[in-house]
């Protein structure tokens, strides 16, 4: 089967939409990326050459032997009854054995279908990697988001630790507690900037682009309501696996035109001797020149290297068939626990919903303790350490779902 650049764009376009129902509206511009990345990033068009490499060598094989042509002056002329032979020109063109070029390009057809899959590989793994990054980037600014919050609470705090100090009800102390709080914050944040700029650069690279290029991210990523419904039985069409029968394939074909080449090829030609007259020859043939055509063989008598051949045919299929069991095994392990991971994303999400709640809960009953001047900004620490946890726990129970969904498509989506 021959593939061209609309089949693998089709494909390609499939597969998108197959994976782009984990970003549930939130985010267009992730499709924009993962587009402009298929087009532009360079280990892609690496893979895109190969291939195309691989389809032309089925034009390379589909050929003839070359034609010999050879040429012979007699330095000492023979002399024959007709007259003296002069020079020798003669032309062979050999012919394998019937289908023997027919295997040869089925051979490089399937050669060129193995490629064909990497390209598929590549591009999924394509996917996964710019999604990963954007999540990464969507995590860094949603923590810059939280930390902001939470230095504005406690600048809120501050304030009225100050006014509490100045009547007597707080100390200094409570003050340079939540000063020193908000600096750890404030590093933290400056921290991420950096990191997010790291990323930034990494994902810029995946779209073989300019890596100060800003890239613009959705300010929310929602958790799903409900879990999608996973098709493992897809599993087995995985391109990973595919490889696998294209390998086969390519050694099934291998033997095929192993076969074909132990068998005999033939030739025709033809061979022109030049006679010149003799002046002591008087009958009719004098000077006739010589036109002969012949017929050749090869024949492999010693053909212990097509015997053999085919030994290393049958022993590199059998790996192959344990290759292939040996990666379904990984991905059938990695599709398990990337399901057991989202179950486990979903349920601490759920977690860090209720502490959180309980933790603004807390807050609320401080706040009112202040104007009672019971207000203990020890727990004031407390419970804003125990907020930005949560909030900071939930954004990484978002990331994990979303990542564990990617891998999930990865694995099962066609």
């Amino acid at each position: 089967m021959k593939y061209n650049k609309n089949h693998i764009k089709h494909k390609v376009v499939l597969l998108l939409c197959s994976l782009f129902f984990v970003i549930q509206g939130n985010s267009q511009e992730l499709e924009t990326y993962i587009a402009t990345a298929l087009e532009n990033n360079p280990e892609i068009q690496k893979f895109e050459l190969q291939y195309a490499i691989a389809t032309e060598k089925v034009n390379e094989v589909n050929t003839l032997p070359n034609t010999d042509f050879s040429a012979s002056y007699f330095i000492i002329e023979p002399e024959t009854r007709t007259g003296t032979q002069r020079f020798k020109v003669s032309a062979k063109q050999m012919f394998p054995w019937f289908g023997t070029i027919t295997s040869r390009e089925n051979y490089a057809s399937a050669l060129a279908e193995i490629d064909y899959e990497a390209i598929v590989i590549a591009k999924r793994k394509l996917i996964v990697s710019v999604s990963e990054s954007y999540y990464k980037l969507y995590v860094n600014k949603a923590k810059q988001a939280v930390l902001t919050e939470n230095i504005e609470l406690l600048d809120t705090y501050e304030a009225l630790a100050l006014t509490s100090v100045e009547v007597g009800k707080a100390s200094a102390v409570d003050v340079f507690r939540l000063q020193i709080r908000q600096n750890e914050l404030e590093q933290l944040q400056q921290v991420l900037e950096y990191e997010f700029l790291a990323e930034q650069t990494a994902f810029n690279k995946l779209l073989n682009r300019d890596s100060a290029i800003e890239v613009p991210i959705v300010e929310s990523l929602l958790m799903p309501s409900e879990a999608l419904e996973i098709t493992t039985e897809n599993l087995a069409l995985h391109p990973e696996l595919l490889k696998y029968d294209r390998l086969f394939n390519s050694v099934t074909q291998s033997e095929l035109l192993n076969q074909k080449e132990s068998h005999l090829s033939f030739g025709f030609g033809i061979d022109y001797i030049n006679i010149q007259p003799d002046s002591d020859i008087t009958f009719s043939k004098n000077g006739q020149d010589i036109l002969m055509p012949t017929v050749s063989l090869s024949i492999p008598i010693f053909n212990k290297k097509y015997k053999s051949k085919t030994k290393q045919n049958k022993l590199q299929q059998q790996e192959i068939e344990f290759q292939k069991q040996d990666r379904l095994n990984t991905l059938e392990t990695l599709l398990d626990k990337a399901i057991n991971d989202r179950k486990s994303a979903r349920i601490s999400y759920n977690t860090q919903v209720k502490n959180l709640k309980q933790a603004k809960d807390a807050e609320s009953i401080l706040v009112r303790s202040y104007e009672t001047g019971t207000i203990d900004f020890n727990d004031v620490l407390d419970i804003q350490e125990l907020q930005l946890k949560f909030q900071m726990n939930q954004i990484e129970s978002v990331k994990a779902y979303y990542l564990q969904t990617i891998i999930i498509n990865y694995l099962t989506q066609q």
